[in-house]
């Protein structure tokens, strides 16, 4: 993965916040994980902070390792460079998610970067579920995730984004966000989702872009074929008002896709709880059909309850 230096797209307008020269991170975090005698192990972690890894966890029994991964400077910064490298082997199942919420400050001219890289072995499966990312007024942010699955591999992920913070009234006027994934199997490109919001552009507001909705989440699954039956039912999941979870979100849009091996989910709207709320909906219809070598529920991750 090119991890090279990114040249800014201007200043955003207002001071500097959290972008001095003295608080730059290269922050990288590479996790193996290899199946032995039916217990999926965290068999190798290199850290360099402020990424870390907490020890692993089994709330679904040794098949399915869970891990969690810190950021300890307590959020991301104008030329901050974080890389992430997994490692799923052959026949193994993990699920990793984030302690919290990933903040990305306002920068004073230089961009931060993160690269997420997946290779997932023959029979394995990944499950990567980060928390939302929160990207700051004025924030200068690319983030790339790559995906590699041999055959008979599969994996799922998500990612939710607020943009500004607007449960503060807070509106992403400048900035930029960039996000790129591919996922690839077998060296066969299966997915390719580039996106970019510029702050205070039109798109924030047409109704062809955000529509004035300050959360964006995607949610896909890929590595074998999901059937039309299997699409609509995750359709049918997204009922605005049903409970008080969404109750707020009567005016986001959704959206289902039938992937060439896999399936993709977007939500449009106000809630990241909502977004949230649906995805792990289909989430667990998946588990349910297409994800492991053994049918189960969703089991949520314990740091998510906190």
């Amino acid at each position: 993965m090119n991890n090279a230096s990114v040249q800014p797209f201007g200043p955003p307008v207002g001071p500097p916040l959290m972008s001095s020269p003295s608080r730059v991170w290269s922050g990288q975090l590479e996790l193996e994980f290899t199946r032995r005698q039916a217990k999926t192990w965290l068999s190798r972690s290199r850290v360099q902070a402020p990424l870390k890894v907490q020890r692993p966890f089994y709330p679904e029994g040794d098949a399915i390792c869970h891990s969690v991964m810190l950021h300890t400077a307590g959020g991301i910064v104008g030329g901050d460079e974080l890389a992430v490298n997994l490692l799923v082997h052959p026949e193994a199942q993990a699920l990793v998610t984030t302690a919290a919420a990933t903040k990305v400050y306002r920068s004073n001219g230089a961009t931060a970067q993160q690269t997420v890289h997946i290779d997932v072995a023959a029979g394995a499966c990944l499950e990567w579920l980060p928390q939302e990312t929160i990207v700051f007024n004025g924030a200068l942010y690319r983030q790339r995730l790559q995906v590699n699955l041999a055959a008979n591999a599969r994996w799922l992920g998500w990612e939710v984004t607020r943009l500004g913070r607007s449960a503060r009234g807070e509106q992403f006027q400048t900035g930029l966000w960039c996000s790129h994934i591919e996922v690839w199997q077998a060296g066969q490109l299966l997915w390719v989702d580039p996106q970019r919001v510029q702050g205070g552009s039109e798109m924030m507001h047409s109704p062809h872009g955000l529509a004035g909705c300050p959360v964006i989440g995607s949610l896909a699954c890929l590595g074998q074929p999901i059937s039309p039956e299997l699409v609509e039912k995750a359709r049918q999941l997204w009922q605005p008002g049903a409970d008080a979870t969404i109750n707020a979100t009567i005016n986001a849009t959704v959206g289902v896709t039938r992937l060439q091996s896999g399936l993709l989910c977007r939500y449009r709207g106000t809630s990241t709880a909502a977004a949230r709320h649906w995805f792990i909906q289909v989430w667990q219809l998946l588990r349910q059909d297409s994800l492991g070598s053994t049918r189960r529920s969703a089991c949520l991750p314990r740091v998510w309850q906190l």
